[in-house]
């Protein structure tokens, strides 16, 4: 794995931590999430249009429009278990719950469903990434929160993995913004038939915009780590930044509790994002 593939993947982590915790913050979780992408969507069409100008007006092939339709839907419900989980549970639990339990998943996904084959060292590293993050984010007492955080991060590895074949039939960045167009069509679609409740405010555009660029930017980078890099390699080292979450919780507010098995994983954690980068 290249540094500069390291780099994307990393201000991705950054960019996703991000727009999660300005949706934890709100009201309505689901609808700014709506919004957000719908928001994106329609501010993106004049630069998607120059870039695809720009690259000669390329083409899907069929397979990929399904494959981008498909993870929009499972985008869908990854919004609807996030949202359920953000208004149940703490950002600081529901998060690394979500972002720890994805590459296991994803990981599995990867080498027994992709045969994705990873020599020796790599799946070693792999390993001590995926060992790491669920140390640090391991379930803890969130109560009703555990159920949805959980299912969470199972649909973070189940979109990652249809992109994973979909980003590969085509101009990624042409996927990215087909599967982009679907899912905000569709999360509206689902939010907006849902109906309105009393005293329910429309969240502004400028929070929306707020959390739909650093949202649309860390997917795009994600997808195009996948056009080049295995799931079972992309999906660990995108979560590796739960690793600076620990040590401020530790360090700036001396959350003691656990903290020796915390470390423990941290120290994984950057154990395995080396072994990756020296194979």
């Amino acid at each position: 794995m290249t540094p500069l593939l390291f780099g994307l993947i990393g201000l991705a982590a950054v960019l996703h931590a991000t727009w999660n915790a300005l949706l934890k913050g709100s009201a309505d979780p689901l609808r700014l999430a709506a919004r957000a992408l719908g928001v994106t969507t329609l501010v993106g069409v004049p630069p998607a249009v120059v870039i695809w100008v720009a690259a000669g007006r390329p083409g899907l092939p069929l397979e990929a429009w399904e494959l981008a339709a498909l993870s929009a839907v499972v985008e869908l419900v990854y919004f609807n278990f996030l949202s359920a989980a953000y208004r149940r549970g703490e950002l600081s639990a529901v998060y690394p719950i979500a972002r720890g339990t994805a590459p296991v998943v994803a990981v599995a996904i990867g080498l027994a469903v992709l045969h994705e084959g990873l020599r020796g060292w790599e799946l070693v590293g792999v390993a001590c990434l995926v060992a790491g993050i669920w140390a640090v984010s391991r379930p803890a007492n969130v109560g009703r929160a555990l159920l949805p955080a959980l299912a969470t991060g199972v649909m973070i590895a189940v979109y990652s993995a249809i992109d994973r074949v979909g980003v590969r039939l085509g101009p990624p960045l042409l996927y990215g913004w087909v599967l982009w167009v679907f899912a905000a069509i569709l999360l509206n679609a689902w939010v907006f038939g849902r109906g309105f409740r009393g005293g329910w405010e429309a969240p502004k555009w400028s929070q929306a915009l707020a959390v739909g660029v650093p949202m649309t930017a860390a997917y795009l980078l994600v997808l195009l780590a996948l056009n080049v890099a295995p799931l079972s390699v992309v999906s660990p080292v995108r979560e590796s930044a739960i690793v600076l979450v620990t040590g401020w919780g530790i360090w700036r507010l001396r959350e003691r509790r656990g903290a020796s098995l915390r470390l423990a994983g941290a120290a994984a954690i950057v154990l395995g994002i080396a072994l990756l980068a020296l194979t």
